[in-house]
């Protein structure tokens, strides 16, 4: 007996074991925590003593300071830069280097270049006559020429070349606090930017021999040393643009003798290179608040294109806390400018075109300038500098002070079309605006190329409308991104990817960041709560340089909102927007002696039958099953058109899926019937498929009308 009874417990203490595992395999089963409401400590770098959790500088915040002194030489008979710089490098972080890396960005177009080498090709069947140029031609002989790098007082410094890069190796390590003073001496040629294109180089014109010279990248700068990446010493291939310190730069620099210039910085010596005619002028414009004053006429201009002096004349230049340099030069150049007025400082915006620009140049190029200035010294704080140069350029780049813009007359009889103007306007506002972001809020192209191309998408906007408010807006308005984001997700990357790396480059890193940004204020935030939360990131960040977490910071501590949700949806992902209504019911109440009793309406539509209708009385109810079939979580925009045909508009919060991102309901109560529901009537969301926007649904036709405008 003792024995049959142990065997029992036996068997059922086993059983109970099973069981008991078994229900503990079924409840241990988890997860982790995929809430879109989920914050992101997970992504963002832990705060410290130099970035600090709401987003500003810390205490112990450093970075980097490089002084340059530069003697350059243009060669415009060989299409040459030959340069000498004194390099000073400032140490201001905690730690000991013991070597500089310094960047050679014209050896993306050394004949050993493995750029060209990096991207895959197919042959074509048929290509014009350009393009064969481009693809198959003898590669452009360019690159730097390093004569000499020596130290201050002459001797041999030790270096390597690295490509693109250049590591200097220190004699002994540089402490803290220390300096480090060397030279470097070099030349080389300057490249045919609208044959071998490139963001700077010269223009040749056939006609009448002469050039038009964008110089930028001429001179081998510093990398920027900071406690987030240490050396930001990633090669340049060509698309991801630049890291800089700031540094004070005094730059002498000689041309032919007939030649305009604008460069980077003050001119020291205007009595020297101007004529007395060219200052009288200046000094008008410098006065002229309202109309650009020409100070070197297209009649003067000319004059100097017919001869070729064989003097040379050398401006000099200074320029304080700027983080690179770039000038313009031509003898073909017109030059104009006008003051502008910004919070009683004076900034002058000047204008440097060939006849081929105009009319197009002087009627908008100067104008476009200095709206850029006032409108983005509104958003983000006063332009510090003295001067900004808008230079027919034909490309779209930029520099501290200065920007190459395209844009010439394209109508038979010289004049041009809305088309030109406007694309012209357009990019001359965007790379002006490059003044403030990043020449000022100095952040990190190679890698986060949306913190420059981005945000300053997004504020060019707003300057366009300033402009002229019928401005054609065609990059950053939601509708405009629907066909990126709803398209191949094989060719498709989140914005917070390095810009070498994605397919789509304007999309990613100029499109959906600025739609982001725009929605962000229109939609989600105010324009009251965003505008000064923008402002505070930019003034704290200014002449520093800031990382995507210092902005998603700054945003939020500034604002009182808890964005989390909206930056990994929008900037970590490839989700999209896509919220519709699954369903509605409708219900009339009965007052009973203890209880509301409410009755479904059953009848097809939001209207209620005409005996139901009456009993409803001044209380229609209706509950509404929106649904996300959509990756991401956003607010719900709801427009109710009621019965005599007045409309309302309710805007539940993106939290309102914190529980279920999947389908929500909500009840309301209505003193008047409703005939038709629409979300994101204003196309506000960058809804992908608006089919499931509108109950009852609308009809095709309608939808197709949507989607030709998106296409348009």
């Amino acid at each position: 007996m003792k024995k049959l009874t142990s065997l029992l417990l036996m068997v059922m203490c086993f059983s109970m074991a099973v069981h008991s595992q078994t229900t503990q395999t079924k409840t241990q089963k988890g997860h982790t925590n995929q809430n879109k409401f989920r914050q992101m400590k997970d992504l963002l770098a832990t705060p410290n003593s130099q970035r600090t959790a709401s987003g500003a500088p810390g205490v112990h915040y450093t970075q980097q300071q490089v002084d340059y002194v530069m003697d350059i030489v243009l060669d415009d008979d060989n299409q040459k830069i030959t340069g000498n710089e004194t390099i000073t490098y400032h140490n201001n972080s905690e730690d000991t280097l013991s070597y500089l890396w310094v960047q050679l960005d014209q050896n993306r177009r050394a004949k050993d270049s493995k750029t060209g080498d990096i991207t895959p090709s197919k042959m074509n069947t048929k290509i014009d006559k350009k393009r064969y140029t481009l693809d198959f031609a003898e590669p452009f002989d360019g690159g730097f020429h390093i004569m000499s790098v020596t130290h201050i007082d002459g001797r041999e410094l030790s270096h390597t070349i690295n490509q693109t890069m250049m590591r200097i190796n220190l004699p002994k390590p540089l402490a803290s606090g220390e300096k480090f003073e060397f030279k470097i001496s070099w030349w080389y040629r300057i490249n045919n930017h609208r044959v071998h294109r490139g963001r700077s180089g010269y223009e040749h014109f056939p006609e009448d021999g002469n050039n038009n010279y964008v110089i930028a990248q001429f001179y081998p700068r510093l990398c920027v040393y900071d406690n987030v990446e240490g050396w930001q010493n990633d090669q340049f291939w060509g698309r991801s643009e630049f890291a800089l310190e700031f540094g004070d730069f005094a730059v002498n620099i000689t041309v032919p003798s007939d030649h305009i210039l604008q460069a980077t910085g003050v001119l020291q010596n205007e009595k020297e290179v101007l004529t007395k005619k060219q200052l009288k002028r200046l000094v008008e414009a410098k006065s002229s608040f309202d109309t650009p004053v020409v100070i070197h006429t297209q009649e003067e201009a000319i004059k100097m294109e017919n001869k070729r002096s064989r003097r040379t004349k050398t401006w000099k230049f200074f320029a304080e806390n700027v983080r690179d340099y770039a000038f313009a030069t031509s003898r073909k150049f017109i030059w104009d400018g006008m003051a502008v007025d910004i919070n009683g400082k004076t900034v002058m915006a000047y204008s440097l075109y060939s006849k081929e620009a105009n009319p197009l140049y002087g009627d908008h190029s100067t104008l476009a300038t200095a709206q850029t200035l006032k409108t983005y010294s509104r958003y983000t704080f006063d332009y510090p500098y003295h001067k900004a140069v808008s230079v027919d350029g034909q490309m779209g780049m930029e520099y501290p002070q200065m920007a190459f813009n395209p844009g010439r007359p394209d109508l038979p009889d010289g004049g041009y079309s809305d088309r030109m103007k406007y694309r012209m306007i357009k990019v001359t506002i965007h790379e002006v605006g490059h003044n403030f972001f990043p020449m000022i809020v100095n952040s990190d192209e190679r890698q986060w190329t949306w913190m420059d191309e981005g945000l300053n998408s997004f504020v060019e906007i707003l300057a366009e409308l300033d402009y002229d408010p019928n401005f054609p807006i065609r990059r950053g308005l939601p509708k405009n991104i629907v066909g990126y984001m709803s398209g191949d997700q094989s060719t498709i990357a989140p914005i917070m990817s390095k810009g070498d790396n994605v397919y789509s480059f304007g999309n990613n890193a100029y499109g959906k960041p600025a739609t982001a940004l725009y929605i962000l204020r229109e939609t989600i935030m105010g324009p009251e709560l965003f505008d000064h939360a923008f402002k505070t990131y930019a003034q704290r960040w200014k002449f520093k340089h800031p990382t995507p977490a210092d902005f998603f910071r700054s945003m939020e501590d500034a604002s009182a909102m808890d964005l989390d949700w909206f930056w990994r949806g929008w900037f970590y992902t490839t989700d999209v927007t896509d919220i519709g209504i699954k369903g509605v019911k409708k219900f009339y109440a009965e007052d009973g002696d203890k209880v509301i009793r409410f009755i479904e309406d059953t009848s097809e539509g939001l209207t209620f039958t005409p005996e139901n209708a009456k009993k409803a009385g001044s209380n229609f109810f209706y509950e509404i099953t929106f649904n996300k079939p959509g990756g991401l979580v956003m607010p719900i925009i709801a427009e109710f058109t009621y019965k005599d045909g007045t409309k309302e508009r309710k805007v539940y919060p993106a939290q309102i899926w914190r529980f279920n991102d999947q389908e929500v309901s909500k009840v309301i109560k209505s003193d008047k019937e409703i005939i038709n529901i629409t979300i994101d009537p204003d196309l506000e969301t960058a809804d992908v498929d608006m089919t499931n926007n509108s109950y009852p649904k609308k009809q095709e036709s309608k939808f197709n009308q949507f989607k030709n405008k998106i296409k348009g």
